[in-house]
């Protein structure tokens, strides 16, 4: 087993391990009610760009599956030509001044005029703000790091209440479903998460393996790894590893799923010589695991996750750029 790197990475580690308290924050905050969050029933559309898209795919199937609406998600690059209705747009940004995802918020403003929209943003009195109706200041859980850590988990840990208190006391109530239960416990669960053992650094591959919304925690599972260290890893649903991408496995293969990985792929995994790691169940608790892990594979292969290759924190483009 590795211990956690210290020689490099300062920033990415000191905000790794910052989130359980900043958790502690959006669940408050959530629970006393953010003007701006999404109502039950209305028509949303959420728009963001790498780790904002998979937040807002996570959020997007708890949302829907708990009755409380529909809820499309664009990656802020690929909008359409014509937007369905909405009833509110959320666009997510952690600086606010990200090109792609301002220019889709000019496009939809231009064609729904009427249509409320909602920024998450980190980084305060950006671009972003002037074109929207509200916004959620989550500044407590901005970053330095150019690879995100708390911004995106405690969206998702406010997000999360915010549903939770919605459902609570509805005939179809969903706040026993495990995505809003025990919300409380997720302080804890990421502390737990800072303290286990990681697997040893020596792979050539990682797989992160998910069911449910939590798929889309695993690809940003794979992106923290990819942008840290630039290994070779992939993210699946756990079902359809068995269907095909299996076929990779091989020794210094390691599968890493956010929850229990089922029986018959640890079989297969193992037999080709490939190493599994089972997870907790709670995606952001994984989520803090994996990102500990992508920087002591960065440390290994030389790298300061603080100055990833080819990244910065925005993605800000030239005039004309498409």
């Amino acid at each position: 087993m590795t211990s956690i790197p210290h020689a490099t990475s300062v920033k990415t580690l000191a905000e790794i391990h910052s989130q359980p308290r900043l958790w502690e924050r959006a669940i408050a905050l959530g629970a006393a009610g953010v003007v701006g969050i999404p109502s039950a029933g209305e028509r949303v559309l959420v728009l963001g760009c790498g780790t904002s898209y998979y937040v807002g795919l996570a959020y997007a199937e708890i949302r829907e599956s708990a009755g409380l609406g529909i809820t499309d998600v664009l990656i802020a690059s690929e909008v359409p030509r014509v937007f369905r209705p909405y009833d509110r747009v959320v666009a997510i940004s952690r600086s606010g001044t990200s090109s792609e995802l301002l220019d889709a918020v000019r496009a939809i403003r231009t064609q729904q005029p009427d249509v409320p929209i909602t920024a998450l943003l980190g980084e305060q009195g950006t671009p972003l703000a002037d074109l929207v109706t509200d916004v959620v200041d989550l500044s407590f859980a901005d970053e330095e790091s150019v690879v995100q850590t708390r911004f995106p988990t405690t969206q998702l840990a406010l997000l999360r209440t915010a549903m939770a208190e919605q459902t609570r006391g509805g005939e179809a109530s969903a706040y026993d479903w495990s995505p809003l239960a025990d919300l409380a416990a997720l302080p804890a669960l990421g502390d737990h998460a800072l303290a286990t053992a990681l697997p040893d650094t020596g792979i050539r591959q990682l797989v992160v393996l998910a069911t449910g919304w939590a798929r889309h925690i695993a690809e940003e599972g794979a992106l923290k790894v990819r942008e840290s260290s630039g290994m070779w890893v992939e993210s699946y649903a756990v079902g359809e590893y068995r269907h095909g991408p299996v076929a990779t496995c091989a020794p210094g293969t390691l599968v890493w799923g956010l929850d229990v990985v089922p029986a018959d792929i640890v079989e297969v995994v193992e037999s080709a010589g490939g190493r599994v790691e089972h997870g907790g169940g709670e995606p952001l608790a994984e989520l803090v695991r994996l990102h500990r892990y992508a920087v002591a594979l960065a440390t290994a292969a030389g790298r300061d996750a603080d100055t990833p290759n080819l990244l910065s924190r925005s993605v800000v483009l030239d005039a004309g750029t498409s």
